[in-house]
């Protein structure tokens, strides 16, 4: 039997999208032996010494301009990309995509960043005949997603699926399938276990994230945090971004038994296995991997936009609590240090609110596509 072959095309700009790459390729490969997949970052692939250089102005840009970021972003909220902006992505930015795709031959091309799936739209109304999913990986549904050429979207909520209709798309071209995470997050282990395999201490832990570019930021939330460290354990995950963790390390009041400081790490999931609580900005990723591991988050320093639509999903059903002053830190720490029980109730609710089926649903979406679908 001739394999099929899925294209599964991101964007660097903040690495949630392409962990949702990932997830569905190995869950599709973990599905069906008939698959192949390949994950490519497009621009980042196409320029390998440009693309770096853009997603750092574009990150400076978020955190210099956060409220310039939101408002650029509601303005745009209605619309897709207009022709001018499509042809120039294509031209300045994304010029082989067309041939990337001959040389790949792929049954399938998922898309889950907006700017790939723009490119691949234009090449359908060229003459692309190969079917184009796209994923959408917020609880959001914002304009620049949307394109006629889609044959699916695959959305995390219900609510976002009502906000395309709305848009104008067609409701059997979408599909609730939740945020692909990776099926490490699904698998429930030992806490003590994780620990110790991760060298913490068996105390009340509290994980402390800024997204995959360690966007922390607020010194003072640090700091204030910090003043709980003879009373729990706090992991601080930087991402990749050194130069904070290398600010963090010569700070005195962070060398302490107590407080672990990361940079990247692929153990993410042991980490929040580790863990009673995370603390992170509301990004559709990593709340979602929270999500499935049933950790109860505290959400800071949200960017207005999309992460503004995550944090609101996640707080109207309970899964998360804003931190609106030092008194949020100061109720949440305590009753983990006093009433660890209330974590453990509460990350078995969490837990028991997943479908059996919610790790692979997306990946066997896109295999059920496949074979209805063949070229």
């Amino acid at each position: 039997m001739k394999k099929k072959r899925v294209l599964l095309l991101s964007e660097g700009f903040g690495s949630g999208h392409t962990q949702a790459a990932h997830a569905l390729s190995v869950g599709l490969r973990s599905l069906s032996p008939n698959v192949l997949t390949r994950v490519l970052e497009l621009g980042a692939f196409q320029h390998p010494t440009i693309a770096p250089w853009i997603f750092s102005a574009y990150r400076k840009a978020v955190m210099s301009q956060p409220k310039l970021y939101g408002m650029l972003y509601r303005y745009q909220y209605k619309k897709s990309l207009n022709k001018l902006t499509q042809l120039a992505l294509h031209r300045i930015f994304y010029g082989r995509t067309a041939a990337i795709i001959r040389q790949l031959r792929p049954d399938l091309i998922v898309c889950t960043h907006p700017f790939p799936n723009v490119v691949v739209s234009r090449l359908k109304r060229a003459g692309l005949q190969v079917p184009l999913i796209t994923v959408i990986t917020d609880y959001d549904a914002h304009g620049t997603w949307i394109d006629p050429e889609v044959n699916r979207y695959f959305v995390s909520t219900p609510e976002v699926r009502g906000k395309l209709l709305a848009h104008g798309v067609s409701e059997e071209r979408v599909e609730v399938t939740g945020i692909p995470v990776h099926p490490d997050f699904w698998i429930t282990r030992d806490q003590q276990a994780a620990r110790e395999e991760l060298g913490l201490r068996d105390l009340p832990t509290v994980l402390v994230m800024g997204g995959g570019w360690g966007l922390l930021g607020d010194e003072a939330l640090i700091r204030y945090m910090t003043e709980w460290r003879d009373r729990l354990q706090l992991v601080f995950c930087t991402g990749s971004n050194d130069k904070l963790r290398e600010q963090m390390e010569s700070e005195p009041a962070l060398a302490h038994p107590n407080i672990r400081l990361l940079g990247f790490t692929k153990q993410v999931d042991r980490l929040m296995d580790a863990a009673d609580l995370l603390v992170t900005k509301p990004g559709g990723m990593t709340s979602t991997e929270a999500l499935a591991k049933g950790l109860p988050m505290l959400f800071y320093n949200q960017i207005p936009g999309q992460e503004e639509e995550n944090s609101l999903y996640f707080l109207e059903n309970g899964y998360a609590e804003e931190i609106v002053s030092r008194s949020t830190i100061d109720r949440w720490f305590e009753r983990l240090v006093r009433h660890r029980d209330e974590f453990e109730r509460r990350r078995a609710w969490m837990r028991g609110i997943q479908k059996p089926e919610s790790p692979h649903i997306g990946s066997q979406k896109l295999l059920d596509y496949l074979e209805s679908h063949p070229l």
